[in-house]
């Protein structure tokens, strides 16, 4: 039963890689065949579910979508445009936009909220955009990883593991088990992000021409969208301060924001109707059916082997071994899907570092990191990277996969280099 059970898992993995378009079918394909050879039950489904992560994920997917309607993240663009900076730092400057936009908005939806006005920006000075949107997409992989609500595979670390909202920005000494605490993964990703940025720059710097031409400049409709994301963060982080074991605190305080902004886009927009394909839905289910899938391979002891082959590889040597996390981490990222390997890692990892007496949470945000922007290397190695490729292709503007190579891969090596070694002078 257990090698039926790799190879069902395997061929869903497989059809997440190579045909990402058609996930769904494998992923849920491969649950039912699960249950129709009775490897796992109807029952034991919902306790596989992490429901925190589900409902943070669709609080937040449509929260984002009012921000993107509210016309701030437009006026935040043409307020750089307007400044007569040239085009390369004109560019440099809305990739770090995307990137703080991203620490709080879903990967998918922050570059659907940013590519209009960049287009809008592009067109009106005859450029080529497509080193522009490679940047806006590895700046919002790689940011997203900086806060709980920032990425998938953030909000599934943090409830995989008990983290908090404020544990990415502190990690208290009693989580570390050492007399005092740290700095949270968040300065680590920032410090990754300045070295990043300075890759960016180095394509950008041949844009020398100054924006001298006024943009057209879009009214912001409404501060509202960005009024509730805002509460949401601080509600978060006052929540953490109250409780270590926040329960459904989390999901409930997103979904509750959500229906605030719902209500309110109700009553602001009388004419329009909030559709339901304004969610992505692909992602949400996608994660319902993969908790599913890593939950079967944890029942099966999958994920207590894989922590034992990544003892074997490391010996006793736990900078070896945290390398080990970090760069394959990276490398298998670069060309699947981030959410399903975060979940099986994750547990291998609390696993293997209880076996070792490690402290885990060194090896899981080194995870994180990997994990988050090792998908910067291909158009395919993250979700956002394919959106932003297809959003320029349906605009006439063609996207070869060595156009993005050439800026994701030397933008990874440098800011996970930069993150993951100043993360581990840090802790240990």
């Amino acid at each position: 039963m257990k090698i039926l059970t790799l190879v069902i898992f395997s061929l869903a993995y497989g059809g997440i890689v190579f045909k990402r378009d058609r996930a769904l079918y494998f992923v849920y394909g491969a649950v039912l065949v699960l249950l129709a050879v009775g490897v796992i039950g109807i029952s034991d489904i919902p306790a596989f579910l992490n429901y925190n992560v589900l409902g943070i994920f669709l609080g937040t997917s449509i929260l984002s979508f009012l921000f993107a309607v509210s016309g701030v993240p437009s006026r935040m663009v043409e307020n750089i445009a307007g400044r007569r900076f040239t085009v390369g730092l004109t560019f440099l400057f809305i990739c770090l936009i995307t990137g703080v936009v991203s620490m709080f908005v879903e990967n998918i939806a922050t570059i659907m909220i940013m590519a209009p006005v960049a287009l809008e920006l592009v067109k009106k000075y005859n450029l080529n955009p497509v080193s522009l949107f490679v940047g806006m997409a590895v700046s919002s992989n790689l940011e997203g990883c900086a806060t709980m609500v920032g990425d998938s595979p953030s909000i599934i670390l943090a409830m995989e593991t008990g983290m908090n909202f404020n544990d990415f920005f502190y990690m208290p000494a009693a989580k570390l088990s050492l007399n005092s605490g740290s700095p949270g993964i968040f300065f680590f990703v920032q410090a990754g992000a300045i070295a990043g940025l300075a890759v960016l720059y180095l394509f950008f710097r041949k844009e020398r021409e100054v924006m001298d031409v006024p943009p057209v400049r879009h009214p912001v409709k409404t501060w509202v969208p960005a009024i509730l994301i805002l509460l949401m963060i601080i509600s978060l982080a006052l929540v953490s301060l109250f409780s270590n074991g926040l329960g459904y605190f989390p999901a409930v305080i997103c979904l509750f924001y959500a229906a605030v902004g719902l209500l309110w886009f109700a009553l602001w927009e009388k004419g329009k109707k909030f559709s339901v394909r304004h969610i992505d839905w692909d992602s949400f289910f996608l994660l319902v059916g993969i908790f599913v899938l890593v939950g079967t391979l944890e029942k099966m002891g999958f994920i207590n082997g894989l922590a034992g082959l990544l003892e074997k590889s490391s010996g006793d040597n736990s900078f070896f071994l945290y390398n080990v996390v970090v760069w394959s981490s990276v490398l298998v990222s670069s060309f699947v899907d981030n959410i399903p390997y975060s979940m099986a890692m994750i547990s291998g990892v609390q696993i293997l570092c209880e076996r070792l007496a490690l402290n885990p949470f060194i090896f899981l945000f080194g995870l994180l990191i990997g994990t988050c922007v090792g998908g910067n290397i291909t158009p395919i190695g993250a979700s956002c990277n394919v959106v932003a490729v297809g959003i320029l292709k349906k605009n006439g503007y063609a996207v070869q996969f060595k156009d993005f190579v050439k800026i994701g891969l030397p933008f990874t090596i440098i800011a996970v280099l930069s993150s993951s070694l100043l993360m581990w002078a840090v802790y240990k």
